[in-house]
């Protein structure tokens, strides 16, 4: 009798261990991070116009366009002053993507 209590508990315990098991997967599925495309993603502030702008590649043609337009030689955007940001963020207002 003492074994088939033994034998009876030790299932209650396993069926126990797998109902929580199941019910903590989903949870830990959905909480997991997604990977992103690509890298790493960077958004600038426009303080001006108070929204921000994804910064990729596309974004780096058109502000290699405004250099050239501007006769200004290739500086990275986070190098460049404060003023000079402003200037290119009024300037990109004022020539939106036409995709």
């Amino acid at each position: 009798m003492h074994r088939l209590n033994r034998y009876i508990s030790s299932l209650l315990l396993a069926a126990a261990a797998v109902a929580a098991a199941a019910v903590a997967a989903p949870t830990a599925i959905m909480a997991g991070p997604r990977p992103q495309e690509g890298g790493v993603q960077v958004r600038v502030y426009d303080r001006d116009h108070r929204d921000y702008h994804n910064w990729d590649d596309h974004e780096d043609r058109a502000y290699r366009r405004y250099l050239t337009e501007q006769h200004r030689t290739y500086r990275e955007y986070h190098r460049q002053h404060d003023r000079a940001k402003r200037h290119y963020w009024n300037w990109r207002h004022s020539h939106p993507d036409h995709d």
